[in-house]
């Protein structure tokens, strides 16, 4: 039996879109032909991974510093994942950052390119993903991205052979028997617009924030709900929704364990983003059966078609223009919801792990 080790770090803390990628991953995996291994980039929160890994997959018996071992990973190839695991014969980073390996087939998952596009908005430790991508890449591993438009990024920005990037969309939860009907869309009252992210300047959420005030002033009852932990675009935010004339019905929900509810009532789902590699809200609420408007950011075309009322990027008259739209026209809302039924059936767990599993299977005998 092949015996894989898997980057579950994202599984601690809120659970962010590399989160929702790792747990649906392993999800996937447990139970399947290979052994697999979790292990976790933390020197403090490796005691809390197990609880937190399913049914099937075996926990890294020792903790990972994750400071430490990306600063000697930047200019040394050890200590080598089956010093710190045990022997594996594939090893997936599952958050651009991959160990090195002394006989393991070696795979980096990199969600997207923001570090090399928009350095000004990540944080220090997310711009040394690409030193880290690079190094990889030289000592022969290979890469995964969940969309066609991060394989094109890496293969120019890298300069790596397209026969080491390999794409595998994730899959979305299934959702609740009876949800997805255009009868359920917006049925809460007072309506709201959600947005579900972290507060960071890539999401543009003061963005949002205005085009949205400019909706609340033609729908007195609606109101703004924002899904998600507090980031470093925290102080942009809240500067954003003290000018909003309608903040008093701008509500912040912050971090919660099962989001499914709040996202099934909302009228619709915005995603105002600057750029993504994939993008998990749009399914998401299109599996509840709820309408999307998104900036046309990215991979995000590539990944919703026409199932979202899409609009440029940064452009707040366009964004609040389909909001007012959706929230207004029940055509609208149906096609919308039809369409993103559609949309997501194509991307499942199920399918997204057996690629995983053959590709992972792929690597191993080249190894």
């Amino acid at each position: 039996m092949r015996s894989v080790a898997v980057d579950a770090t994202a599984l601690l803390g809120p659970r962010t879109g590399v989160g929702v990628a790792v747990a649906g991953l392993l999800g996937s995996l447990a139970g399947g032909p290979q052994r697999i291994v979790g292990y976790g980039l933390t020197a403090t929160g490796w005691r809390k991974l197990p609880a937190l890994l399913p049914e099937g997959v075996v926990a890294a018996p020792r903790p990972l510093p994750a400071g430490l071992l990306m600063r000697a990973w930047v200019h040394l190839d050890l200590p080598t994942v089956e010093s710190l695991v045990g022997r594996v014969d594939v090893v997936h980073g599952t958050n651009f950052v991959v160990p090195p390996a002394r006989r393991a087939a070696r795979l980096v998952t990199v969600n997207d390119l923001t570090p090399v596009r928009f350095p000004e908005l990540v944080t220090a430790t997310s711009r040394r993903y690409p030193t880290l991508v690079a190094r990889a890449l030289a000592g022969g591993a290979h890469v995964h991205t969940p969309s066609e438009l991060v394989a094109e990024e890496v293969r120019g920005y890298f300069g790596v052979e397209a026969e080491r990037v390999h794409v595998v969309a994730y899959g979305v939860a299934a959702p609740a028997a009876g949800v997805g009907t255009a009868e359920g869309v917006g049925r809460c009252a007072p309506p709201y617009v959600l947005a579900t992210a972290t507060a960071e300047p890539r999401k543009d959420l003061p963005g949002l924030v205005a085009a949205w005030d400019r909706v609340a002033g033609e729908l007195p009852e609606l109101r703004l709900r924002l899904l998600g932990p507090q980031g470093w675009g925290e102080a942009e935010l809240v500067e954003a929704i003290g000018r909003a004339a309608h903040r008093d019905r701008i509500e912040r929900l912050g971090w919660v364990e099962d989001p499914v509810p709040v996202v099934r009532g909302a009228a619709l789902l915005a995603y105002p983003s600057r750029y993504e590699g994939f993008g998990f809200p749009p399914l998401e609420a299109m599996a509840e059966g709820v309408p999307v408007v998104a900036t046309a950011a990215g991979a995000v075309p590539e990944v919703v078609g026409d199932a979202a009322a899409l609009v440029p990027v940064g452009d707040t008259d366009a964004l609040a223009a389909a909001m007012l739209k959706v929230l207004t026209d029940s055509a609208e809302v149906a096609r919308l919801v039809a369409a993103g039924r559609e949309r997501v059936a194509r991307y499942s767990w199920a399918a997204a792990g057996e690629a995983f599993a053959g590709l992972y299977e792929q690597l191993s005998a080249r190894g």
